[in-house]
């Protein structure tokens, strides 16, 4: 899955030590799969230090959610759980309060925090404020909150990207020929396997295997 994180400059080496302390999923390196969202953090980061602002380009092993060495805690909507992590982790403005690697959910955006301070404050109920995010626009990011979990992005490079682009191209077309799958069945079946997630990873050096061997790789997938 690609993902994008928004800031002042590019990013060469990703530093926790860097991340705040209070955020919606606590102290980590932050990113988000829908770039027009990094874009805005990335203007808004630009206003602060006077510059334009850069969005750093990932790709993330999605096996991280099956691989038991890192904890992972995924919110796939705006839900009471949610909210309780929001605040608990607002709360704590120098502290970690929780162990996870890696934790993705919607984003608590300006407006939301406006009505978080209200929460606190006793003006809103819980039930009222969620009943408001009901109709909210999906929003998306991701804490990666530990060194191992860093592990699981891989920075984009731009020629890397157009070659992976022509071996999945061509391992496609061999699901369509050899296997007589359909367009959409074969390029949900290759960029949903282990695979691919291998491949987009340039430190298994997975690219310079020949085209039948991961074909190969692949058929066992199946």
């Amino acid at each position: 899955m690609r993902v994008y994180h928004g800031s002042s400059l590019h990013i060469d080496e990703i530093d926790l030590s860097k991340g705040r302390w209070g955020r919606d999923f606590g102290r980590g390196f932050y990113v988000t799969n829908i770039r027009s969202q990094a874009e805005v953090w990335a203007a808004r980061k630009g206003q602060e230090t006077g510059t334009s602002g850069v969005v750093t380009e990932y790709d993330f092993m999605e096996y991280a959610y099956e691989d038991d060495r890192l904890k992972v805690l995924r919110f796939d909507s705006y839900n009471e759980d949610w909210f309780d992590f929001i605040i608990l982790n607002r709360s704590a403005p120098r502290n970690q309060v929780h162990d996870y690697d890696i934790v993705e959910g919607p984003v608590a955006d300006d407006q939301i925090s406006t009505r978080i301070f209200l929460y606190q404050s006793g003006i809103l109920t819980k039930q009222e404020f969620l009943d408001e995010l009901r109709f909210k626009k999906p929003t998306h990011q991701m804490c990666f909150c530990s060194v191992l979990s860093l592990q699981m992005l891989a920075p984009v490079d731009t020629k890397f990207d157009a070659e992976i682009m022509l071996i999945s191209d061509s391992l496609i077309v061999q699901l369509i020929k050899k296997e007589q799958w359909s367009d959409m069945k074969a390029v949900n079946f290759f960029y949903s396997s282990y695979l691919y997630s291998l491949l987009i990873n340039p430190s298994t050096e997975y690219y310079k295997k020949t085209i039948d061997d991961l074909y190969e790789l692949l058929l066992r997938e199946l």
